[in-house]
C-alpha cells in the first residue's frame, strides 16, 4: 500500500486516505477496506463501534502505519484486530 491511497470501508461510511503504511490489511469495523465500496454493506462488528472522525490521523501502537480520516463513518479502524488510536498533536514550543 503506497501513501495517498484512498481506502472505504465494507461497513459504513468511513474513507481513509494512507499517509504512511507497509503492508498491513487496515480493517474498519471489524472488515478489511477496500479501494473500492462493496455494492452490499456488511453490518459493523460491535467491539469495533467506536466510529471515525473527520480530519484525525490514526496511527498503530509502533508508530508504523498512519492513516488520515477523510469521511467518518460508525466503524473504528484496526489493523489484524489490534484498535488504532488518534494520533496526539505535536506541542507547540514554548514562547518565553
Amino acid at each position: 500500500m503506497k501513501p495517498g491511497t484512498k481506502l472505504r470501508s465494507a461497513v459504513c461510511d468511513t474513507e481513509i486516505m494512507v499517509v504512511r503504511a507497509g503492508d498491513a490489511a487496515i480493517e474498519c469495523g471489524g472488515l478489511p477496506m477496500a479501494e473500492e465500496r462493496p455494492a452490499e454493506r456488511k453490518p459493523v462488528n460491535p467491539a469495533f463501534a467506536e466510529g471515525t472522525k473527520i480530519g484525525k490521523r490514526y496511527v498503530n501502537a509502533a508508530g508504523t502505519v498512519e492513516l488520515l480520516c477523510v469521511k467518518p463513518g460508525q466503524g473504528s479502524l484496526s489493523i489484524a484486530g489490534q484498535a488504532l488510536k488518534i494520533k496526539d498533536a505535536k506541542p507547540l514550543p514554548a514562547s518565553d
